[in-house]
């Protein structure tokens, strides 16, 4: 099998993040000889200036190629202003869209290190590990009629569309029901069913997909709003979250937060061969780039998810997530996961640390 990565860092804090990711990624490569090669190329804003698109074809010949894709992250306020179809953001959809990357994984598990930079009370969040599982190739991002037009009494209206098939449920479902078979063997799907028709079809597919395929594994439904309000109220409750795309956008970012920073939190978009692409859950943050005090851990954890998900790496994986925890246990906080009595470092020094610590 090849062992190729493309490396996109991105807009923002994107380079910096990345650039402490590849020099973990370097240690573990050549530590466990696991025989990767990996190549740089242009998404998002970056892409904008040198090729004058978010996702230039040179990228998406890049990307096809490989086998699995790291980003940092995209987008910023230079690009607000231009056509809306070429803004940064456009070419992270192109790019899930063209790879069929339709199922991303955010697990939200708080390091006992950090129990005290939650917002929660650390009886509350203790022990937290909850993996949500959103769909994210269709729904009202991607559904069709949308726009903004002018209405016959000159008033504008804005339009979009939710829409969601039976099929693109059911594969996402099964991602859910799967990874649950394998970790506390719960599946709480979140819909607005009592509202949303897309959603009521939601409801109907995963309840009968659970009873023909999947009765070892528990089932149960929550209202969106409910599940935010749960999230906070008492989050280990939870295993495996499946839900749509918008409702997943929110929701794992809302959980993010349960583990002290979304500044800790990776993610994998995965297609149903296992390719996928890695990338922190947050975003490009351009207030704080260049300054050296962007929190690295979320992509460094995300290339522990790629060597797990897309390599079958396990021991590699675990290493690294290993070196997150010894570099938390001397102390060492970026300024998003800072508390008291800690020692505050930059992004350089954080992805030192870890290296440091695989050694």
């Amino acid at each position: 099998m090849s062992k190729h990565i493309l490396i996109l860092a991105g807009d923002g804090i994107g380079p910096e993040i990345v650039k402490a990711a590849e020099q973990v990624l370097t240690t573990v490569n050549k530590k466990f000889a696991l025989g990767l090669t990996w190549e740089q190329g242009l998404l998002g804003g970056a892409a904008i200036d040198a090729h004058g698109a978010p996702y230039p074809d040179v990228t998406s010949e890049q990307a096809k190629r490989a086998d699995a894709i790291l980003l940092g992250a995209v987008g910023g306020p230079k690009w607000d202003t231009i056509e809306r179809s070429i803004r940064p953001e456009r070419g992270l959809l192109k790019l899930r869209s063209e790879l069929n990357l339709f199922a991303n994984l955010r697990p939200a598990i708080l390091y006992p290190q950090l129990a005290d930079a939650s917002s929660l009370k650390p009886e509350i969040v203790a022990g937290l590990d909850i993996l949500i599982v959103r769909e994210l190739t269709g729904g009202i991002y991607f559904g069709q009629p949308r726009g903004i037009r002018e209405l016959e009494n000159g008033e504008k209206q804005g339009f979009n569309t939710d829409i969601y098939s039976e099929s693109e449920i059911k594969r996402i479902a099964k991602v859910a029901f799967e990874l649950a078979g394998l970790r506390g063997g719960k599946v709480c799907s979140v819909d607005k069913a009592n509202v949303l028709e897309v959603t009521e079809l939601w409801k109907q597919t995963v309840t009968a997909m659970h009873q023909a395929d999947y009765p070892q594994v528990e089932l149960s439904h929550m209202y969106v709003d409910n599940a935010a309000m749960q999230l906070v109220r008492a989050p280990k409750q939870f295993d495996v979250i499946v839900t749509s795309n918008l409702f997943g956008d929110i929701l794992s970012d809302e959980a993010a937060m349960l583990t002290g920073s979304i500044g800790m939190l990776p993610s994998a978009s995965l297609d149903e061969q296992g390719k996928g692409m890695y990338e922190p859950c947050h975003g490009s943050a351009p207030d704080i780039a260049g300054q050296n005090i962007a929190n690295p851990l979320a992509t460094i954890l995300s290339v522990a998810m790629m060597l797990r998900y897309t390599f079958r790496e396990e021991a590699a994986a675990k290493a690294i997530e290993d070196a997150v925890g010894q570099v938390l246990d001397q102390g060492l906080r970026t300024a998003d996961i800072m508390s008291e009595g800690m020692n505050k470092v930059g992004t350089v020094e954080m992805g030192q640390a870890v290296v440091a610590a695989l050694n």
